[in-house]
């Protein structure tokens, strides 16, 4: 007898989690990418079908990016504040594109959730948690959902499908970063359902006009370290802008690092971006943030988060150069000076 795959034992256990509960809160990363918001729609779906279990969506930030918040539009999302629920009215919790202890999710940290669903590396708290199905290897854990709803037989939608497949492009960049198999079989099969011109309107996502004045100050503030580019956003209302920053600066044909930081609700945000390929970005966030705050996040790409112990100017200078005195260490091998990159 052929031994089951892991997403038909997974899929087993899952059932077994919902079984006779009537109520689940799908929780978020706070900023949450297309990753975390197709995967927690996935989720919804799937514990609705199997076990008629009603769902609500829950984060603790903000969804800034002009791509991500198109994409909730079309989804027609009604997304919850997590502060503002009462986790009482909910019997079973969920997180998904993030774990417990991460530092980028808003779950109370007295509640341990039933279900982890996530693609980065386990954490240990995560091992504690009644379900788990943690596959760093895979690029995006919308392939991990749509290997669940495919397994269990369940319809995949239109809008889902277009959802998961944005999730698949954007996470791992149309298959380009940090991708495998499964994801290319999702990708593949999920293309078939989606709605292109949908997909299009999604990645061409209108933005507010302090969007422009924020990149030029970014491109403004951006120093060059010799294979590096470092930047600082300040205090941020979208801190989906440090990422998607980091994302434009790695384009610069002579650059191999990027490291944007900014601050937003107490917090210094960090994102790196990476085309080097034999030093791992989640190994270097971890390197950034020790013993300071939480990060982790894959090869090619990776983010943190800093908790400021107050909000003076000598608290934020002093932890800038912390920052970027780690991150020079780790991936600038000789003693360079810095220079613009846009001359004045």
């Amino acid at each position: 007898m052929t031994p089951p795959s892991q997403t038909e034992s997974k899929l087993a256990q899952f059932k077994t989690i919902l079984e006779g509960h009537k109520t689940m809160l799908v929780v978020m990363q706070d900023n949450p990418d297309p990753d975390s918001i197709a995967a927690a729609v996935a989720l919804r779906k799937l514990a609705n079908t199997l076990a008629n279990t009603q769902c609500s969506i829950a984060h603790g930030g903000t969804v800034g990016r002009g791509e991500n918040r198109a994409l909730v539009r079309y989804l027609g999302l009604n997304l919850r504040q997590i502060d503002q629920l009462d986790m009482k009215q909910f019997e079973l919790f969920a997180i998904v594109d993030t774990q417990p202890g991460t530092g980028n999710n808003s779950m109370p940290v007295e509640i341990e959730p039933d279900i982890v669903i996530d693609h980065h590396i386990c954490r240990k708290m995560t091992r504690h948690c009644r379900f788990t199905d943690v596959r760093n290897k895979y690029g995006a854990t919308a392939t991990i959902l749509y290997e669940y709803l495919t397994e269990a037989g369940v319809q995949i939608d239109v809008p889902l499908a277009t959802a998961l497949l944005y999730a698949i492009r954007s996470d791992t960049q149309d298959l380009g970063r940090d991708s495998t198999k499964a994801d290319m079989e999702a990708f593949s099969q999920l293309y078939q359902l989606a709605n292109k011109r949908v997909l299009s309107e999604i990645q061409r996502g209108k933005v507010s006009r302090d969007y422009y004045q924020m990149m030029a100050d970014a491109l403004k503030n951006a120093q060059v370290f010799a294979n590096a580019i470092v930047t600082n956003l300040g205090q941020i209302e979208n801190p989906d802008m440090i990422a998607e920053v980091a994302d434009i600066l790695l384009r610069d044909d002579q650059t191999n690092w990027v490291m944007v930081t900014g601050y937003f609700k107490h917090k210094m945000i960090v994102s790196l971006r990476t085309y080097e390929e034999n030093v791992r970005a989640d190994k270097i966030i971890h390197g950034i943030v020790a013993r300071k705050g939480t990060g982790g996040g894959h090869p090619s790409y990776a983010g943190g988060q800093i908790p400021l112990k107050d909000n003076t100017k000598r608290t934020k200078d002093r932890l800038e150069k912390t920052v970027l005195s780690r991150f020079l260490k780790q991936v600038v091998k000789d003693s360079v000076p810095k220079q613009p990159l846009i001359q004045k």
